[in-house]
């Protein structure tokens, strides 16, 4: 296996395991009726905004996982709204009532960037997502990409990177507890962590 950056021709299986790691790291097909929905929502924006700042891990010509982010959340966001947004509101509406199943929340989410926003981490100013389909899972390559791109980030000037995992996603919590970072805040349905650049 072998990280390289993104081309315009993984975008497909980018989605596909966007989607196959939906649910708390596992498989959502089940939860959505449009397949590209989750990959719209936590992948598509950053491989249209920041196709920089994402990489692939290419097992013998497949993709097997990838790393994503933005250096600026707050700038992201603005992007998000600005160029990403448009292109998904007639095709993808908000739910007209507050959300209640697994597909409400994410078309919630796609209408509501500024949710990347909060909680704030002044000194974490990027943020990433790294996914990883389960046969490339345990065997270093997802350190092995967040490596990757917090190289990227740093080089960029970044001071520090953060990220958000589900609660019930016990082993992506466990992983970023061994990868370097620390936890900066936790409520009841997820734990954000965060990693100092400066000085790595």
């Amino acid at each position: 296996m072998a990280i390289r950056s993104f081309r315009p021709d993984d975008l497909d299986a980018v989605y596909e395991i966007c989607l196959r790691t939906g649910d708390a790291g596992s498989d959502a097909s089940r939860l959505v009726s449009d397949p590209d929905l989750p990959g719209h929502v936590y992948a598509g924006p950053y491989l249209a905004l920041c196709p920089e700042l994402a990489f692939v891990l290419d097992d013998d010509g497949a993709v097997a996982g990838y790393v994503i982010g933005a250096l600026d959340t707050r700038a992201f966001v603005d992007a998000y709204r600005e160029r990403w947004l448009p292109r998904l509101t007639s095709s993808h509406p908000p739910p007209v009532a507050p959300p209640a199943t697994h597909e409400e929340r994410l078309l919630d989410v796609l209408h509501r960037p500024e949710l990347l926003l909060t909680p704030s981490f002044p000194e974490h100013p990027s943020h990433l997502h790294v996914n990883l389909l389960p046969g490339a899972q345990g065997r270093g390559q997802g350190r092995a990409l967040v490596e990757t791109i917090c190289d990227a980030l740093r080089a960029a000037g970044s001071p520090g990177v953060h990220l958000g995992v589900q609660r019930r996603n016990g082993r992506a919590v466990g992983f970023y507890a061994r990868a370097g970072f620390e936890q900066l805040h936790d409520d009841a349905d997820a734990v954000f962590f965060g990693r100092a650049l400066r000085g790595d």
